[in-house]
């Protein structure tokens, strides 16, 4: 008796391409995950920088206060304290500068703004809009000294 024999082809190790298609998805998934939390994770560390830049400002002008006995005029701003303004009643009282790098961007390219107020002061970062006023802004309390 002849007996046929039937040959097995082995099964083929590997993925088919539904399981490569699903992992792929999985995998995009994640990334986009990664990107939205990470786009957060940078705007909180721009408002922070922003606040801290702000503090290393609020040091300087009390010392720039101690030395004059005022805070800049809105028209002198911070760059008072990096070189003497021309409107100090006594320009010898100067002793800065108070900021030896001078008045850097905040994080989002933008100019600090400085507003005098009665007896305090407003220090503001536009924030990432670059529009002054909105909800986004970054702004120092009012300081009453």
């Amino acid at each position: 008796m002849l007996r046929i024999r039937r040959r097995r082809r082995p099964r083929r190790a590997g993925f088919t391409l539904m399981e490569i298609l699903l992992v792929l998805a999985i995998l995009v998934i994640l990334g986009g995950l990664v990107v939205y939390n990470f786009a957060g994770i940078q705007t909180n560390a721009y408002r922070d920088a922003a606040k801290n830049q702000i503090a290393v400002f609020k040091n300087a002008l009390e010392m720039y206060r101690l030395h004059t006995g005022r805070y800049p005029t809105g028209q002198s701003g911070l760059n008072a304290l990096v070189s003497a303004p021309s409107d100090l009643p006594n320009p010898k009282k100067w002793q800065g500068p108070y900021l030896q790098e001078g008045i850097p961007l905040d994080p989002w390219d933008n100019q600090y703004m400085y507003e005098l107020q009665g007896s305090g002061y407003v220090i503001r970062s536009l924030g990432p809009d670059g529009v002054n006023g909105s909800t986004d802004d970054v702004t120092s309390d009012l300081n009453n000294s």
